[in-house]
This record gives C-alpha cells, sequence and structure tokens, in this order.
C-alpha cells in the first residue's frame, strides 16, 4: 500500500508540472497567433474584436499571466480545453477526439505488434544461441532498423504503392468512403491504407526490443534459480517462459511503457510521409499556426498517456516482481 501512495503522489506531482510547463511554453514561443486569424479571415474579422479575440483565447496581455494560469487551471478541472485558433470556433478538445484515434489505431497498434513480436524473437533467439535463426535473425533485423524510417517509407511507397499498386499511397481511408456510419467494406479500406505505415514501424521498431529483450535474457540464463529448475528437469517451454523470459522481460516492460505513452503523440514524419490524420501532424499544424489552446491540448494528452502507461508499468512490475513492494 506505501507503493501505491507513493507512486500516486509521485504521479500528482508529475501532471501539476506537466500542466505548468504545458502553459508556459506555447506562451514563449514567437508569433501572435490572434494577428495570423486576423490574416486568413482576409478582412472578414473587423479589426476593432481583436481585443475579444484575445480575451477569448486566455491571451490577453494586459491581463497578468499569473492569473491566465489560475484561468487556464480552472478550465481544466472542468473539462475545458478552450477554442481551436486555426479551426475556431471547434473546441480544442473536438479537433483532438477526431485525430487522436487515427494515431492510436494505427501507431498504438503497431507499437504492440512490434514489442510482442521483438520480444518474442528475443527470447527465442537467445534461448537457441549459436544457431542458424540466431546468426540470421538479429543482424538482419539490426540492418533493417539502421534505415531511416522515412527512406523505409518512401521505399515502400514507390515500389508497393506506386509501382506495383498493391497498397494505396495517400490517407486513411479512400476519398470515395462512406465515413457516416461503420461497414465492413470501411474497415477492410481503413486497414488497407494502414499496412504501409504499420509495416514500416514494426520492420524499424522490431530490432530495438528483439535485441533488449536476447541481451537481458542471456544474462538471465546463467542466473541459479534457472539453472535450478533445469536441474529438477521442468520442460523447457516452462524454464524459458517462467523462469528466464518472466524476469528478462522487465527492461523491457519499462521501455514498452514509454514509448506506449509517446504513441499518443504519434511520429510528425510518418504522418506527414503517408499523408495520415493522426495527431501528430495535427500538433505539427499547430505550431506552425502557433494555435496556444490546441499546442496546450495535444501536450496534455501526451502527458496523461506518459503517466498512465508508467503507472500501468509499475503494476506491471508487481505482478512480475515482488521484490519491488519491498
Amino acid at each position: 500500500m506505501r507503493y501505491f501512495i507513493r507512486r500516486i503522489f509521485f504521479y500528482v506531482i508529475a501532471l501539476w508540472t506537466a500542466v505548468t510547463l504545458n502553459f508556459i511554453i506555447p506562451r514563449l514561443a514567437p508569433g501572435d497567433p490572434v494577428q495570423t486569424l486576423v490574416g486568413r479571415s482576409q478582412g472578414r474579422i473587423d479589426p476593432r474584436a481583436i481585443a475579444a479575440l484575445e480575451l477569448q483565447f486566455g491571451i490577453n496581455t494586459k491581463i497578468p499571466e499569473w492569473q491566465q494560469y489560475f484561468s487556464y487551471l480552472g478550465d481544466l478541472l472542468h473539462g475545458k480545453l478552450g477554442l481551436s485558433f486555426e479551426y475556431y470556433p471547434t473546441p480544442v478538445s473536438t479537433v483532438i477526439v477526431s485525430h487522436v484515434f487515427w494515431t492510436m489505431g494505427l501507431i498504438g497498434v503497431a507499437s504492440i505488434m512490434s514489442f510482442i513480436l521483438g520480444t518474442l524473437l528475443g527470447v527465442v533467439s537467445a534461448w537457441r544461441q549459436g544457431s542458424i535463426f540466431d546468426r540470421i535473425v538479429p543482424p538482419a533485423l539490426t540492418f533493417l532498423s539502421s534505415i531511416p524510417y522515412f527512406y523505409l517509407a518512401l521505399f515502400f511507397l514507390y515500389f508497393l504503392g506506386f509501382k506495383f499498386g498493391w497498397f494505396p499511397i495517400i490517407g486513411a481511408y479512400s476519398f470515395t468512403a462512406d465515413t457516416s456510419q461503420f461497414s465492413l467494406s470501411l474497415l477492410f479500406d481503413v486497414l488497407n491504407h494502414a499496412i504501409l505505415p504499420a509495416l514500416t514501424i514494426v520492420l524499424v521498431s522490431l530490432a530495438g526490443w528483439m535485441v533488449g529483450m536476447r541481451n537481458a535474457m542471456l544474462n538471465t540464463l546463467s542466473e541459479d534459480y534457472v539453472l535450478m529448475a533445469e536441474a529438477k528437469g521442468l520442460s523447457n517451454w516452462r524454464v524459458m517462459t517462467m523462469y528466464a523470459a518472466r524476469n528478462a522481460i522487465l527492461p523491457n516492460i519499462t521501455g514498452f511503457a514509454l514509448s506506449l505513452g509517446f504513441v499518443v503523440g504519434g511520429s510528425i514524419i510518418m504522418e506527414s510521409v503517408f499523408s495520415y490524420p493522426g495527431i501528430g501532424f495535427l500538433l505539427f499544424q499547430a505550431v506552425q499556426n502557433s494555435d496556444y489552446p490546441l499546442i496546450q491540448g495535444i501536450f496534455l494528452v501526451i502527458a496523461l498517456s506518459v503517466l498512465a502507461a508508467n503507472f500501468l508499468a509499475d503494476i506491471m512490475y508487481l505482478i512480475l516482481d515482488p521484490r519491488v513492494r519491498y
């Protein structure tokens, strides 16, 4: 119980720090978002409305920043993230929700698949150290992971998408698809568009999980409790999974928790290359347009996801390694 209390106290402090930095950092960026909005309106916004817009967006320079800060905290407690400058007058929460599920569905699923597959390959490679599998698979995957992500993405786009026409090369679904209601044809269309970016993510990140798990597994196999389990005549499968892999996976759990948290942030490069409507590209657009409320909303979602993922990792540590409780 003490362990959970300490961890919860830590996460509360971390959340407050993240919220405070979330308020400060966008305001240090150059540019005036209200003037940008007025410029994009091409004269449709009365210049006399600038003060009202600044007040509505919470960036009125006549109001002390400490008052803006407490007003910002009060809005967060009431679930208000403000209005987006770029998508005015759409609320920030609506804009984020419309993009975040695309990122979570693609990058989240691809990251989970990469972690599971890489961890299993690392276990098998360490258990069969010196075999043909161990001599071929790790170097091949390490070579793939050394290729810059966008090069591999462009390679797939050109050959598998443009040259052979096996997969679509742009967007998350076809322009002619009916997205007003769910259907099997829409599901297959979305999955077809997600194959190339998901394949790129898996191939690039697979080697990291496999090599990390293989190294940890090799160290664990030399421990006395593994040798004792083998001496007791337990099956190879049980020794490999319940004794060796269960303890060797702990470092990978920490790394996966961090990577899973940053999934919500998306991948700006990936979403730019494939023109995928995720939250990473949305963040890129928000920074370009000095959209303070949208930037703050996205950063807040990222911070919450990272903290939640680390809290889940702490729980997994308690389950896999009881020594953490003491």
